[in-house]
């Protein structure tokens, strides 16, 4: 999403004679690694393309997903991941390899789309070990196969491990640094080895997949040979000055796995072959929410592990983990805790944060919820979206916004997240647009979210959405309801309908009592909820109430209907989402309320049972249903009417947005 400069910012920035005086300077400075200077401190982390062609060649819409980070002014822009060694890691991944027809040309094409933009172009190298195929392989193949480790074992989910010999791990070696050569060769300027996350190198470190009694296992030193020799390979394919990077797990954080402490000297075996050491945290397979922490964890929660790592080492250090502020992450650097600082998701959500930052336009800054949208798309459909950002993804496309060939005139109904976006886009195309909003306040159903502190970028995003779209030239009125009336006065060219959804109410005994509060007003009325609490509804929305409540300490008790809880949730967030309920609330599915009273919910079991479930506050969170009476009685009122966001279907905030994003280009 890049906005232009206006005159007034770029006046703001450099009224003093001696240059720009940065907000973040810190952030923004240069760093030399090796002989390559890298414009800023804000490093685009490894994402996996969408693409990627049969052969393991990069394909035209990934390099175009590359490339936006650099054009929004990152300092290094990684591609991830390349897999160096088919023979032994049958990963759907990517392969640079001169034998495979237009492999060597992919990868040019990647690194040339992001060394345009003075982004410096790396990419990450890799073997998956023993969790190769994971991703590509269904489960009758994966049961009659084997995959490569460092010992012999059986992998959680039935599929043999065979140890890999001296002689195949020559080869690996051997491998790193062709496929180092090769990535030079089309115009990286840098390489990241992949030894963290729970992969071949991190096996080979860990003294949990470890058991090896060869030069290769052990001791410390035996552990750490593959990942010294794989480093000494590169270096002989790359030469000197030529900057390699070490990604590895500060600490695995499951028991069993290799410490901080242990974290420490395995860098300190490292260093002397390296320009940067990446410290990240956790193994993939076992800690997915450590290795990429959810809304329920702290941002920059695994800083700390870059922070003590730093204190043993000399070359400069890379932290990872939850950074989207650039308040938070200036003082990464300023306080010594790293030198650099690695974005991923957040620069998913708002690909120019990098120029945004350099630009003293953090206000601008569209921050990443955390809401795991991205990899579950990915995991669902190998593609990817973002909740906040409809570009991704779609990149090829085209990322700059096009002028209108005529101006119109457009009302958008309904300030809610697609509204605002609708609005935003339609302003940049040249439209002159009017956004009405009954209530007092814009943000739709995301003001609910401000009073679940984990969820606060949510109810951030209405505001940041406001402030874009005023800049754009967007008139925003608030208490102002779209009536058909309405509209025949201010007679639009082109009507968004954006007004929404309502709470699904059911007309159940005692739902409408005082001691009953809609999840969508709990922010209004949290004073009102008492220290015993019922969730009425295991959606999302009710889940994720029920774990703030349970944060606060008070007794949690969550009724469901159905068999599980959260179906709506994603599958890269309903895992997490229900380890959090495991802690903070008792539930009860299968569970079909019948009456609402003072003690709390009475229900029915699937045995038909009643039983009373205990709370002497009552959540509803029974659901939303489109505002359809509002939608048909303003259908007919423009010559273009599109209805977008939850007034069309009760959905997603990605939706909403992409829907109001296409809307507006639509006009």
């Amino acid at each position: 999403m890049e906005e232009e400069t206006s005159d007034w910012q770029v006046t703001d920035l450099r009224k003093r004679g001696d240059g720009m005086i940065r907000n973040y300077p810190n952030l923004c400075k240069p760093i030399t690694l090796g002989r390559v200077t890298f414009r800023n401190r804000m490093f685009s982390a490894p994402m996996g393309g969408t693409d990627i062609t049969n052969d393991g060649c990069i394909g035209p819409k990934s390099a175009a997903f590359y490339e936006l980070r650099g054009k929004g002014g990152a300092g290094a822009v990684t591609v991830s991941e390349l897999m160096v060694h088919p023979k032994t890691d049958g990963s759907h991944a990517y392969h640079l390899d001169t034998s495979i027809l237009n492999s060597l040309a992919s990868a040019t094409y990647a690194a040339d789309a992001i060394r345009r933009h003075g982004a410096i172009p790396s990419i990450e190298l890799s073997h998956s070990g023993m969790y190769a195929g994971t991703y590509m392989t269904d489960k009758s193949r994966q049961q009659s196969m084997h995959q490569w480790g460092p010992s012999d074992t059986v992998r959680p989910d039935g599929v043999e491990v065979k140890a890999l010999s001296a002689e195949m791990l020559a080869e690996i070696v051997e491998a790193y640094g062709r496929a180092a050569g090769l990535a030079k060769r089309a115009g990286f300027e840098m390489v990241m080895i992949h030894g963290g996350h729970g992969w071949l190198i991190n096996q080979f470190l860990s003294p949990y997949f470890n058991k090896r009694t060869d030069n290769y296992g052990g001791s410390l030193e035996n552990r750490c040979r593959l990942a010294v020799e794989v480093l000494k390979s590169v270096r002989a394919a790359v030469g000197p000055g030529f900057p390699i990077e070490f990604r590895m797990s500060g600490s695995e954080l499951f028991e069993g796995g290799y410490d901080l402490e242990e974290g420490g000297r395995i860098a300190q075996q490292i260093e002397p072959y390296i320009d940067l050491l990446h410290v990240s945290a956790g193994t993939y397979q076992r800690g997915f929410g450590d290795t990429h922490p959810s809304m329920f964890k702290e941002h920059g929660c695994n800083v700390y592990l870059a922070a003590e790592i730093k204190k043993h080492v000399s070359v400069p250090v890379a932290a990872i983990g939850a950074l989207n502020d650039p308040r938070q992450m200036e003082e990464i650097i300023a306080g010594g805790k790293a030198d650099v600082v690695y974005m991923a998701r957040a620069l998913l959500a708002d690909p120019y944060l990098p120029r945004k930052v350099m630009e003293n336009r953090e206000d601008e800054i569209v921050k990443c919820l955390r809401c795991f949208t991205c990899m579950a798309e990915r995991a669902q459909t190998s593609t990817r979206r973002c909740t906040v950002n409809p570009l991704i993804g779609r990149e090829l496309e085209g990322d700059e916004i096009i002028p209108a060939r005529e101006k119109k005139n457009v009302l958008v109904a309904g300030g809610g997240p697609g509204g605002l976006y609708a609005a935003y886009t339609a302003a940049r195309r040249g439209h002159n647009v009017t956004l009405c909003e009954k209530e007092s306040e814009v943000g739709g159903i995301l003001k609910s979210e401000q009073a679940l502190p984990f969820k606060h970028e949510m109810y951030e995003l209405s505001g940041t959405y406001r402030l874009l779209a005023e800049r754009a030239g967007v008139r925003i009125l608030t208490n102002t309801e779209v009536t058909p009336e309405y509209v025949e006065k201010e007679a639009p060219d082109a009507l968004i309908i954006a007004v929404g959804s309502e709470p699904l109410v059911p007309p159940i005994k005692g739902l409408d009592g005082g001691n009953v509060v809609i999840v969508n007003d709990y922010y209004l009325k949290k004073e009102q909820v008492t220290d015993e609490v019922v969730v009425f509804g295991g959606g999302l929305a009710g889940c994720e109430c029920a774990i703030h409540l349970g944060m606060e300490g008070k007794k949690v008790r969550l009724v469901e209907m159905r068999d599980e809880l959260a179906p709506d949730a994603n599958v890269r967030h309903r895992p997490l989402l229900l380890k959090e309920i495991g802690k903070y609330a008792e539930v009860y599915t299968g569970y079909k309320g019948l009456e609402v009273t003072k003690e709390g919910v009475l229900c029915e079991t699937k045995d038909k049972e009643r039983v009373m479930v205990p709370g002497a506050t009552v959540i509803c969170a029974l659901g939303q249903r489109s505002r359809s009476s509002a939608v048909d009685a303003l259908r007919d009122s423009a010559p273009y009417v599109a209805v977008i966001g939850d007034a069309a279907k009760v959905s997603t905030i990605t939706n909403a947005v992409y829907w109001g994003y296409h809307a507006a280009l639509d006009i």
